[in-house]
């Protein structure tokens, strides 16, 4: 009972830390996790930085698997998803120490939860932006941040058109990878020789993802520019798949409507 009125106290960061977190059981962490979503959305997100992180990582790290009840608690904790992104899944990407294993199985939460449009355009957003800042693109971390890309595409929600150029200009970036490893020497041949090594498979599928979804919300200059980048950094299987996508897409905005009959500029063989 003194535990359901902990996230109304002030400083029950300072209460918390007295009970020791760390040595909580998992089912223990379920429960508190229950507690502090009822809560506002700021404490919610600053229970997810100080206990729900750590732990989840500190778990996927010794048993090479989540705990079915921390599980729980990421699929109950997305019931505030501001606070989910902002208080746990930021801050594990932003480390820049994410490890692919954590990116799956945490992406599985993501999968089985749904999440608001919103919201979930603004997650894209923001790993954008995180991907932006990372200093290489061929990291862990740029994979793991690729696996969490992906599983949200898949959800296959309308995005807005700020969210499509983010994407966009997420997969552009790339093109520069081989150029500022390797200097203005490198030409497309020795690119292509690199490429393998440069860009895992991950980082194809979610292309692939979004070609597939959103081929339609993309202006003409995007899709020349992705067909370009496919020259370089395609992948010998995915980008074939990813090419045709693209082409079978129309230009943003271009509605679908079948052109008019026409013989010759000559109306006479219409019929009303």
């Amino acid at each position: 009972k003194p535990f359901k009125i902990l996230p109304t106290v002030p400083r029950w960061e300072d209460i918390i830390e007295i009970t020791r977190p760390e040595a909580w059981t998992a089912n223990a962490i379920y429960e508190a996790t229950k507690i502090f979503v009822s809560s506002t959305p700021a404490t919610a997100q600053r229970f997810f930085e100080m206990v729900v992180l750590e732990r989840v990582r500190e778990d996927i790290h010794e048993t090479k698997k989540l705990n079915v009840h921390l599980f729980n608690a990421l699929k109950k904790g997305l019931y505030k998803p501001a606070a989910w992104f902002k208080g746990f899944l930021f801050p594990l990407v932003g480390s820049g120490t994410c490890t692919l294993r954590e990116a799956q199985i945490i992406s599985a939460v993501l999968v089985r939860v749904s999440v608001p449009v919103l919201h979930s355009a603004a997650a894209i957003k923001g790993l954008c932006d995180i991907a932006a800042q990372e200093s290489s693109a061929g990291t862990e971390g740029g994979g793991a941040t690729n696996i969490f890309i992906k599983a949200m595409l898949e959800k296959k929600y309308a995005l807005p058109y700020q969210v499509i150029d983010a994407l966009v200009f997420h997969f552009l970036r790339f093109r520069t990878v081989d150029t500022t490893n390797g200097g203005e020497a490198m030409s497309g041949v020795s690119g292509a020789g690199s490429k393998d090594t440069k860009l895992p498979v991950i980082w194809h599928q979610c292309l692939l993802a979004f070609a597939q979804r959103y081929r339609n919300d993309i202006t003409e200059d995007q899709r020349e520019a992705l067909l370009d980048l496919l020259l370089t950094k395609g992948h010998s299987k995915i980008g074939p798949e990813v090419r045709r996508e693209l082409l079978e897409g129309r230009g943003r905005g271009i509605p679908l409507e079948p052109e008019a009959l026409s013989f010759d500029n000559d109306d006479t063989m219409l019929v009303d």
